[in-house]
């Protein structure tokens, strides 16, 4: 069994940031991921872009250097984590899942096992499906079997660093399993010709349609707000979007809700008071309560997601709120269990309504590392443009 002073659970940007900040206090650390660095990004559609600028997303002092100077991609950005693990030299124990956390007289003892992917994305939603039919016996497969014994950390203290994008926020009616329905974009170019009708009004959902619009595919949004939630979209995606909608180039219905996924199509109807309408123009009258069904080839439900909370579960953190978010104290970001700290979009919960992201989630990196070093650690030393960032 190895020993160290802090476990580190996740290598995501918050993660890394706080391996750096932990190895300039000369705190010696272990870090364990379940897939790569960085792997929810690994699930995220090709090109896909930050919101935050470069400043504002980059970590440990080192800049984040982007071609024609505009926002980091998807691509951009992993490349860059992996830049700063190999200019540290941070030792990050990849693909290993944490699948056991326990007190002990020195501290936490950690057990892991070998992984294939990381937490989040359709393997993990294939894995939860597969872990929830074994404990239930369906389909004649039993009990689930003991997985085979991994490693073994024995550590003083936690750093759940986390993430919170962990299962998708399922709709709940029948079809959602068919194949053709997925609830992640992925390659934009599969849908080229196809008619693809897009669950949700967010960003995602935004994002999707105008992409794969531009790929050659017949779009039609649909959700249950009456209209598009401006201050819940990208504010460059928000004009186009618009714009396309209002030329009928994308389709949208609004105030409704889906009933049924067919292997033809999406089946709707208006809730309650609800109405359907392009988002900035009239709005159409109330339609009965009779049942429509919109012909589709694939089917994106791009509803949000849900994060596990079984570590916090295992090391018994308290939950609290309708977001299962972690109770801690703000000024060191520890947990109601002592010696365990969550740092990052961890502190969320399943956020509802997004607020903590990469770029305000420095301050808990500073914190933690202040709480277990004793003394204040310079966590962004190097970092420019400072004059962007947010308290």
């Amino acid at each position: 069994m190895e020993h160290y002073q802090v476990g580190i659970i996740g290598a995501g940007p918050i993660g890394l940031e706080m391996a750096v900040a932990l190895q300039r206090a000369s705190v010696r650390t272990v870090q364990i991921e379940a897939g790569a660095i960085g792997s929810t990004m690994g699930w995220w559609a090709p090109g896909t872009k930050y919101f935050s600028s470069p400043e504002r997303i980059a970590i440990a002092g080192v800049p984040l250097v982007v071609e024609h100077e505009d926002k980091a991609t998807r691509e951009d950005y992993l490349r860059y984590l992996r830049q700063v693990v190999m200019q540290f030299g941070l030792d990050v124990r990849t693909y290993e899942r944490v699948v056991g956390a326990t007190r002990d007289d020195d501290g936490f003892v950690l057990r892991t096992e070998k992984s294939a992917h990381g937490v989040g994305g359709v393997e993990e939603q294939q894995r939860a499906a597969r872990m929830h039919a074994d404990v239930d016996g369906r389909d004649g497969v039993g009990p689930r079997s003991v997985p085979p014994r991994g490693m073994e950390y024995r550590v003083e203290k936690i750093v759940l660093a986390i993430g919170n994008m962990h299962t998708p926020r399922l709709v709940g009616v029948p079809g959602e399993e068919l194949p053709h329905v997925s609830h992640y974009l992925g390659e934009p170019h599969r849908y080229f010709g196809q008619r693809v009708v897009i669950v949700g009004g967010r960003n995602s959902a935004i994002e999707a349609a105008i992409r794969l619009y531009r790929v050659g595919a017949k779009v039609t949004l649909c959700q249950r707000r009456l209209e598009l939630e401006r201050d819940r979209i990208k504010y460059w995606l928000l004009p186009e979007v618009e714009w396309l909608i209002k030329k009928g180039q994308i389709g949208l219905h609004a105030g409704v809700g889906v009933r049924e996924i067919t292997e033809r199509g999406v089946v709707i109807e208006p809730l309650a008071g609800g109405a359907t309408g392009a988002a900035g123009g009239p709005r159409a009258k109330a339609r009965s309560s009779e049942r429509v069904e919109i012909g589709a080839d694939a089917v994106l439900l791009l509803t949000g997601y849900d994060q596990n909370p079984e570590l916090f579960e295992m090391l018994g953190v308290e939950l609290h709120s309708e977001e299962h978010r972690p109770r801690f104290a703000r000024e060191t970001m520890e947990t109601n269990v002592p010696g365990v700290f969550v740092a990052g979009t961890a502190t969320g919960g399943s956020q509802q309504r997004s607020k903590i992201f990469i770029e305000n989630s420095h301050e808990h990196v500073e914190r933690i590392a202040r709480a277990i070093a004793g003394r204040d650690v310079e966590v962004r030393e190097r970092a420019v443009f400072e004059g962007n960032e947010e308290s």
